[in-house]
């Protein structure tokens, strides 16, 4: 999940590409970039937002004109036409996108690098869950198996897809519902039959495993998500996510009645245009 410190850093990056820091030139026309619904942030809100964020780094981003979109489907097709000129998304995703289709390709800059942290989203009065959940990533992270999954179903994966992850099942035991999307390949990963597969898929295999519990997947597309969760229809979303640094609180995307667990997963967020 987007959040605005994701907006922060496609604001940031896009408008030192088009426009430089610090100089007078006059703004371009304006261009469009795509960037996935976010989670608790309208486009007013969102424009409102940038110009706060001008303000604070006197920067000119008028030549800037963000576009939301339901799904990772829609954003290509707009990509495709012209619709918008650039996308925003995240380093790992752009590298299976770009395997994948030779059409696109990443914008090189160097001059500024902004980080996402991924975690859960369940209800307030998951508290309980919330904690055991925590956890369990604490465990993984110290035992190995967060890196050996990164590197399993994010770093080493090339033009083959990664297969379809087997969810565990556990006589008795409680069920948890989780919310996939397959708006971030290959992190949260639909394959072609519709099976789950990918990193996110991965760690709630094992998730599963340390919890003692049953999932069941739902297909939602990421702009429904926290709808999903407030409503009770899922248990569990994915990507809401914690920013890293000072400029945004972390609950600054954060839908009313959520709470987070901890990051999982870090990715570094570029931006990928249709090769000239």
């Amino acid at each position: 999940m987007k959040k605005f410190f994701s907006i922060l850093s496609a604001l940031l990056i896009f408008s030192l590409i088009l426009t430089g820091c610090g100089d007078n030139k006059p703004a371009p026309s304006p261009n469009k970039l795509g960037i996935i619904k976010h989670l608790n942030a309208s486009e007013e809100e969102f424009n409102n937002f940038t110009k706060r964020v001008s303000d604070t780094f006197s920067l000119n981003m008028t030549s800037y004109n963000p576009v939301f979109y339901d799904n990772l489907n829609s954003m290509l097709l707009a990509l495709d036409s012209g619709e918008i000129k650039v996308m925003s998304t995240y380093e790992c995703v752009a590298n299976y996108i770009t395997t994948r289709n030779p059409k696109y390709e990443i914008m090189i800059d160097d001059s500024l690098e902004f980080i996402d942290a991924f975690c859960f989203a369940m209800r307030e009065e998951d508290a309980a869950l919330q904690k055991d959940i925590n956890k369990v990533i604490d465990a993984m992270n110290s035992d190995g198996t967060l890196a050996r999954l990164t590197k399993e179903y994010i770093t080493n994966i090339r033009e083959k897809d990664p297969p379809a992850v087997e969810i565990p099942h556990i006589d008795g035991a409680d069920t948890l519902k989780i919310a996939v999307t397959g708006d971030l390949p290959p992190l949260d990963l639909e394959l072609a039959d519709g099976q789950p597969a990918g990193f996110n898929t991965a760690i709630i295999a094992e998730m599963a495993k340390r919890l003692n519990k049953n999932i069941e997947i739902l297909s939602i597309d990421s702009a429904g998500r926290a709808a999903a969760l407030t409503s009770d229809r899922v248990d569990i979303i994915f990507w809401a996510i914690v920013p890293v640094g000072e400029i945004i609180p972390a609950d600054a995307d954060k839908p009313a009645g959520t709470i987070l667990s901890s990051p999982y997963y870090r990715g570094r967020i570029v931006h990928v245009k249709v090769k000239n």
